[in-house]
């Protein structure tokens, strides 16, 4: 795609140069360890966490306060996003409206404490066009650079339903199984999607509680201050106030990776 370099998917090897953090007790009994554990370690020995987003207003709207939850916890919070969400039909019509929710995207990142935020220019709505190699290349040397503890990214659901919250969740995983990174995935509880699709007409999908693995007490302030900085996005969305309405102050996570070594070296990686 014009304007986007390649990036060629070398393995890179990374849990040698991790922070302590990283390989501390992940790895040890971690099949003896409930998931819950798993998860709650993840986030308690978090130094770097990589986002892995469709659009701008995703790390908000979706991520928000978890991604606050983490900043104030002194993690360092990267975020990558893989579209400028021109074509959405919220917020009426905009010259530029890519460009509009970049700006919007950078303030509401600098209220989460978020410390860096990386754009790429993929079509919105066209990421399923992509394929999860290159997407996940883009992941990976981010990854390379900013060396995650984890990744976070929307359930493989999408939750909304939206094929390119799909598309950057798989690039995740695929980027997790080629390092061994661990995911924590934010979902809904199925209960809250089921109360919302009758009354939206929404296609949200949630999550039964045995899928849960992590429920998070959560502050709304600054996810709240983040979600207005997408003017364009959250002016007019009584679904998405609605959803914070019936989370209250909780957020809930499903370990789709847990931490494990990375894979040798294949001769097509040299």
């Amino acid at each position: 795609m014009a304007g986007i370099p390649r990036i060629d998917r070398a393995v890179v090897q990374l849990a040698a140069t991790y922070p302590r953090a990283y390989n501390g007790g992940m790895g040890q009994d971690a099949q003896a360890r409930s998931r819950e554990e798993q998860a709650r370690d993840l986030l308690d020995a978090a130094d770097t966490v990589l986002a892995v987003v469709a659009h701008p207003d995703d790390e908000s709207f979706g991520l928000g306060a978890v991604l606050d939850h983490l900043a104030t916890a002194g993690t360092s919070v990267t975020v990558l996003c893989f579209t400028h969400g021109e074509a959405s039909t919220l917020g009426g019509e905009h010259a530029d409206l890519g460009a509009l929710r970049a700006d919007e995207l950078d303030a509401a990142a600098t209220v989460l404490g978020v410390k860096r935020s990386v754009l790429l220019d993929y079509p919105d709505g066209g990421l399923t066009d992509v394929s999860v190699d290159e997407l996940a290349g883009h992941v990976e040397s981010l990854a390379a650079e900013v060396r995650p503890t984890y990744l976070l990214a929307f359930d493989t659901t999408g939750v909304t339903s939206h094929p390119d919250h799909v598309r950057a969740t798989e690039a995740a995983l695929a980027t997790a199984d080629h390092l061994g990174l661990p995911v924590l995935g934010w979902t809904l509880p199925a209960q809250v999607a089921d109360q919302l699709n009758p009354e939206f007409g929404s296609p949200l999908v949630g999550s039964p509680p045995d899928l849960v693995d992590l429920t998070l007490p959560v502050s709304r302030t600054r996810h709240h201050q983040a979600i207005a900085c997408h003017r364009s996005q959250s002016t007019d969305n009584p679904l998405l106030h609605r959803r914070l309405d019936l989370l209250g102050d909780t957020e809930h996570l499903r370990l789709l990776r847990p931490h494990r070594p990375a894979p040798r070296a294949r001769a097509d990686d040299h």
